[in-house]
């Protein structure tokens, strides 16, 4: 058999600029605690406006190692890629992620999909060994809704 000499393919590079100190980082240790940072990093234009997707990613004692937003969509709901939310943990190198969107609804309430989703994650997780501690539903005015806090993780 004769194979082509040359074979180009494409390079895959893993980056991951940690920009903030280890001991600087915030410690999660509740779900206000996630939801404090969350909240202080969430575009205060867009949250009552659009749902929008992110995760926070924690290293092995909790602290947080960076945020990454998974999707924007409408007024009802956001597309969530279960491969993007383990690429950007396994990018990263970390041991456990707490999942968040917005309702700007103001509705605390997760949804059917909301709770599909959660599960399936968790599922994921367990597979790769990235603990899914959290999910939190937030609204501008209303607070947060925790999956841990309310038994449900």
């Amino acid at each position: 058999m004769n194979y082509p000499v040359s074979a180009q393919v494409t390079e895959v590079k893993m980056v991951y600029y940690n920009r903030v100190k280890a001991a600087e980082r915030p410690r999660i240790t509740s779900s206000f605690d996630a939801y404090k940072v969350l909240f202080a990093n969430w575009n205060e234009g867009t949250i009552n406006l659009f749902e929008e997707f992110y995760i926070l990613l924690l290293d092995r004692s909790n602290r947080v190692m960076g945020r990454y937003l998974v999707s924007q969509g409408g007024i009802a709901g956001t597309l969530v890629d279960a491969k993007l939310i383990f690429a950007a943990a396994l990018k990263t190198r970390a041991s456990g992620i707490i999942l968040s969107h917005n309702h700007p609804s103001g509705n605390l309430e997760p949804s059917p999909a909301d709770i599909e989703l959660t599960d399936k994650l968790i599922a994921g997780g367990k597979v790769l060994d990235i603990f899914v501690l959290d999910h939190l539903i937030l609204s501008a005015d209303n607070g947060y809704y925790s999956f841990a806090d309310e038994g449900r993780i």
